[in-house]
């Protein structure tokens, strides 16, 4: 009789447009120093009803996740959501990877900034009933009255660093250097690629 419990992993949605070192430093902290196996970032795909030209396609987010993570075996990259009706809510990507992976149990990973609004979510009650919620400290946010919920895990000494998809995209677009900003793999790509460009972002 096999009595071991499934493994754990967390969910760290985002759009990572582009994903940057202050992606990977909650990723991995969730990974390494909790009681999480492994942690999944989640790309979040473009909603066809809202164009946004800072956006880049679906797949080349997909690849810069995958080539920034590429040498940590505890991170993974997610495109389940692509596939998904859009716009995707959590609770139903949440319930599409629990039928797929039945021997996993699955954690969401959010800032503290997104705690408050939790409630707004669709479903929220049935997330906070069947899923734990991993929550990383915001500095200059209050984390509300659902720190203290059962099903939530407040980690206060996450380290962060005060950098943005958006200042990144900036720089590129200026011929600006973000070196350190992302890691090696993702640098050379962006520079190859040209994406952020503003020609690019045009198309």
């Amino acid at each position: 009789m096999n009595t071991r419990s499934p493994a754990k992993i967390g969910l760290f949605f985002g759009s990572f447009n582009p994903i940057h070192v202050g992606h990977l430093i909650i990723a991995n902290y969730m990974a390494t120093q909790t009681d999480l196996k492994e942690v999944w970032m989640v790309v979040s795909p473009q909603n066809p009803l809202k164009q946004k030209q800072s956006l880049a396609r679906d797949q080349d987010r997909l690849h810069l996740v995958r080539i920034a993570i590429d040498d940590n075996p505890k991170l993974r990259a997610s495109d389940i959501e692509f596939s998904m009706p859009q716009p995707s809510y959590t609770i139903d990507t949440l319930t599409y990877l629990c039928e797929r992976h039945p021997d996993k149990q699955f954690a969401l990973i959010m800032g503290g900034d997104n705690l408050p609004t939790l409630p707004k979510w669709k479903n929220h009650d049935l997330i906070l009933r069947d899923f734990e919620i991993y929550v990383y400290q915001r500095l200059g946010y209050e984390l509300g009255e659902l720190a203290t919920h059962p099903q939530v895990k407040v980690f206060d000494q996450v380290p962060q660093m005060q950098i943005s998809a958006s200042y990144i995209r900036e720089c590129l677009a200026a011929d600006l250097p973000i070196q350190y900003l992302v890691t090696e793999p993702v640098l050379k790509y962006l520079e190859s690629s040209g994406l952020y460009k503003k020609s690019r972002l045009k198309e």
